[in-house]
């Protein structure tokens, strides 16, 4: 029996919704809190900056293992992968959280990731022109107020877009654990 589950899909789409809820959780409500309190900024910004990649990519790859490994159900009459996921009977409760999973991955990858990635350049670049710290207290130049305050406004978006990811992850596993019932 557990022999047979080696060659169905079902295990390794069961592991990757596992591995991507899990680790998003982590890092967003354990690993990035705890070592934004523990540790200085600079530290924080570049674990941070060589985890990102690393974390956005599972959040972009997992979904597409997930579309392909997604189970299917004789009874209800659909197949596994991805026309199964496209049946209509499946459209909203899972195909539309596992494309929204890969669409808010792909989007911190290869859009917000680049963008906040050089503004945090940008501020580096400031500091040294300043000679003083982005997070520094006092008065900063306009450059590095105007630097800062896009800098948040791009961070927010990606915790939205994170946001997103982690609560389409939850939502799956509702409907994938009513499949179990």
């Amino acid at each position: 029996m557990a022999g047979s589950a080696l060659f169905s899909a079902a295990p390794y789409h069961i592991l990757s919704y596992g591995t991507l809820l899990g680790t998003s959780f982590y890092q967003s409500f354990i690993n990035g809190p705890v070592m934004f309190r523990s540790t200085n900024r600079t530290t924080f910004s570049t674990v941070q900056s060589g985890l990102f990649p690393i974390y956005f990519g599972m959040q972009t790859f997992l979904p597409i293992i997930m579309i392909f490994t997604f189970p299917g159900n004789a009874i209800l009459g659909f197949n596994s992968g991805i026309s199964g996921l496209f049946a209509d009977v499946n459209r909203v409760p899972s195909m539309l959280p596992i494309l929204t999973m890969f669409i808010t991955g792909f989007i911190n990858l290869a859009v917000m990731l680049p963008a906040v990635t050089q503004l945090i350049q940008a501020r580096q670049g400031q500091s040294k022109r300043d000679g003083k710290d982005w997070y520094a207290e006092g008065p900063h130049s306009d450059e590095m107020v105007a630097l800062n305050k896009k800098f948040g406004a791009m961070h927010g978006l990606s915790s939205l877009i994170n946001l997103a990811t982690f609560i389409s992850a939850i939502t799956y596993g509702f409907t994938l654990a009513g499949r179990l019932l």
